[in-house]
């Protein structure tokens, strides 16, 4: 950047009025209806004329200094506080070419904490031209520019040419304090079975990861597809851990990640060995435990466990039901049907009997009646799931006995799912700490 002489008048040189025009039109497409709009363009008020409905245009013009325009010295890079503060985006057009001291003009937009629509003509354009001999005292390339706004906390978000000397870009604020690396995270789960409860858990747990997470997907019977390294392994949906998944293997690719975190319950528990199971939570850099049983049985005085709630609670909205006829939900419940639609089949009834964990949990937001019976162990039927008693006292502080409909408390359900709902964002703020730690200490 080649800064003219301080005492020389600041008179920047433009563009004819039909190139002007052009510029302002195309520029007018990176603003939405209904913004504030100060324009800190050189000698043409023509973008007011292409701006959409509802803008609220104001111009701060260093040729100008009148009743309409704001004085403004661009000589000494003064941005006028209250009207850049007041704007939602501002324009800077055939500006940045003539401008001084582009590091202090920056410093200043950025200190507004808006949105800059700005045209420049880099040198990667300009070829043979004279940029000196046509007033310009700034000659940054796209490399330039790039650095420019990455050092003023700006990044391009989008970009168009307008001839072919000039491009216009729209630059928006970057959040330091929610910049999150480029992560990759595993999770694991029983999706491939594809039953009701871990096709939702699929999408929350997508929900809670951060935008720049790359996620692998993987079930507990393809953990050989595994990848050497990860930023994050996530063991579980919201499902439940049990003896057979509890292996060397699962524990190996839990090894692979930076950080571990496990969301899931427990099931069959006489059948568990405790010691892998300690030793899958012991590598846990936290626990989000299903159910207070589950906290109670493994957790206990462990510090990476916490208890979470069901989840999937959320997912379902309190509603009035309108059938009287019976639904009873089994093993396969409606596998062939979308999500949303099986929600809204499930919460039509008003009496419901389920084998199937999640779709009672469903109906307890809607029916006025449910019964249920517990999953036995496929080898010892005298051995049966667990997970409806733990859930019914997670929600009512009480069990009901299997095969028996009972009324239930709703003001109970609408309680718990307010607190797990509480702890399923404290669970997304947590999962992205985890992550901008890992992501941004030294590579080994």
């Amino acid at each position: 950047m080649v800064p003219t002489d301080q005492d020389e008048p600041f008179q920047p040189r433009s563009p004819g009025p039909a190139a002007r025009e052009r510029r302002n039109e195309l520029a007018a497409q990176f603003i939405p209806s209904g913004s504030r709009v100060l324009d800190l363009s050189c000698h043409d008020a023509s973008l007011q004329r292409f701006l959409p409905p509802g803008c609220d245009y104001q111009r701060c013009d260093p040729a100008v200094y009148n009743a309409q325009s704001i004085g403004n010295d661009f000589k000494k890079c003064k941005l006028a506080t209250d009207p850049a503060n007041n704007a939602d985006i501002i324009a800077v057009l055939g500006v940045l070419e003539y401008m001084p001291d582009a590091e202090t003009f920056f410093a200043r937009l950025r200190s507004s904490n808006r949105d800059i629509v700005l045209s420049y003509c880099p040198t990667d354009l300009s070829g043979p031209i004279d940029r000196k001999s046509s007033g310009w005292v700034t000659h940054f390339g796209f490399l330039d520019l790039a650095e420019l706004f990455d050092r003023h906390g700006f990044r391009i978000a989008a970009t168009i040419p307008i001839d072919s000397l000039q491009i216009l870009m729209r630059l928006t604020r970057i959040d330091q304090h929610s910049l999150i690396n480029p992560c990759s995270v595993a999770v694991i789960s029983y999706n491939d079975i594809g039953n009701f409860g871990d096709r939702l858990g699929y999408h929350i747990i997508n929900s809670l990861l951060p935008s720049a997470a790359v996620v692998h997907h993987l079930t507990f019977r393809t953990l050989d597809r595994a990848r050497d390294k990860y930023d994050l392994v996530v063991v579980g949906i919201g499902n439940s851990i049990f003896q057979p998944v509890l292996r060397d293997e699962l524990l190996d690719v839990v090894t692979r990640g930076k950080a571990a975190v496990g969301i899931f319950g427990t099931q069959y528990r006489e059948l568990i060995p405790q010691q892998a199971l300690d030793r899958l939570i012991d590598r846990l850099d936290v626990w989000f435990a299903r159910y207070e049983d589950d906290v109670l049985m493994y957790g206990r005085g462990r510090a990476n466990v916490e208890h979470l709630g069901d989840w999937l609670i959320d997912q379902f909205p309190m509603g009035l039901p309108t059938n009287d006829q019976l639904l009873h939900v089994d093993d396969k419940i409606l596998l062939d049907i979308p999500l949303d639609r099986t929600i809204q089949f499930i919460q039509l009834h008003k009496k419901v009997y389920s084998t199937r964990l999640h779709p009672l949990l469903c109906a307890l937001t809607s029916a006025e009646t449910v019964a249920y019976a517990e999953q036995p162990d496929d080898d010892d039927i005298s051995i049966v799931s667990g997970k409806f008693r733990s859930m019914l006292i997670d929600i009512f502080g009480r069990t009901y006995p299997e095969n028996e409909f009972f009324a239930f408390d709703r003001d109970a359900v609408v309680r718990y799912k307010a607190r797990v709902r509480r702890n399923v964002a404290a669970v997304g703020a947590r999962l992205e700490s985890i992550l901008r730690n890992v992501t941004s200490a030294p590579r080994s």
